[in-house]
């Protein structure tokens, strides 16, 4: 076993920083470096904000968001366009669509996808509430955005049976070529998926 570096409490932020995403032990060591080299300037004001995140942050609970508010900046803005719901798996991909400026819509947070294998089934992510959004009356589109995995349109299809009945439009996010892509790298089912889908030029 090799000899420690530093103290436990040091070890203790770098596995605490490589169990977030995208953080390896080597990555968290350098994090944790850079956040003791920086202490007044990044580690003071970083446990100030973990702490008000602590004490304030809650999920919406319209839409599943993560705000200080509840319900959330998004389902108070009187500006977006009530009659369209976009379903996401995560609040990821709640941002990721807020960043892109795609829509000017409500949300809803389902807090997951559809896995059989995983033994998560529709009573373990937010589809009921969802659905009693959509037969609310002036939501009139539902927008999947879902990814294009296997769970992903196995609860995009699930989703699309029990919105059957409630008289509104059930659409999803396009498969296909992305801006900038060019074919020879793409996989076959992404040639597939766009040609099936393609449009009028």
């Amino acid at each position: 076993m090799p000899a420690a570096v530093a103290g436990p409490e040091i070890e203790r932020l770098i596995q605490l920083l490589a169990r977030l995403p995208g953080l390896g032990p080597r990555s968290a060591r350098r994090a944790a470096l850079h956040l003791i080299k920086k202490r007044e300037a990044l580690m003071a004001p970083l446990g100030a904000a973990l702490a008000i995140a602590m004490e304030k942050i809650e999920v919406c609970k319209t839409c599943g968001n993560i705000d200080t508010q509840n319900p959330c900046t998004v389902c108070t803005d009187d500006r977006r366009d009530a009659s369209i719901i976009v379903a996401v798996a995560d609040v990821a991909d709640l941002w990721a669509l807020e960043r892109a400026h795609a829509v000017n819509s409500r949300y809803h947070v389902l807090g997951g996808t559809l896995s059989p294998l995983d033994g998560i089934g529709p009573q373990d992510i937010s589809i009921d509430a969802l659905v009693s959004r959509a037969h609310g009356g002036e939501v009139k589109e539902v927008i999947l955005a879902l990814n294009a995995t296997v769970d992903g349109q196995t609860t995009a299809h699930y989703i699309t049976d029990l919105l059957h009945d409630a008289g509104v439009k059930v659409t999803r996010l396009a498969h296909g070529v992305p801006v900038g892509g060019e074919l020879d790298y793409l996989d076959e089912g992404t040639l597939t998926a766009a040609i099936k889908q393609r449009t009028l030029f």
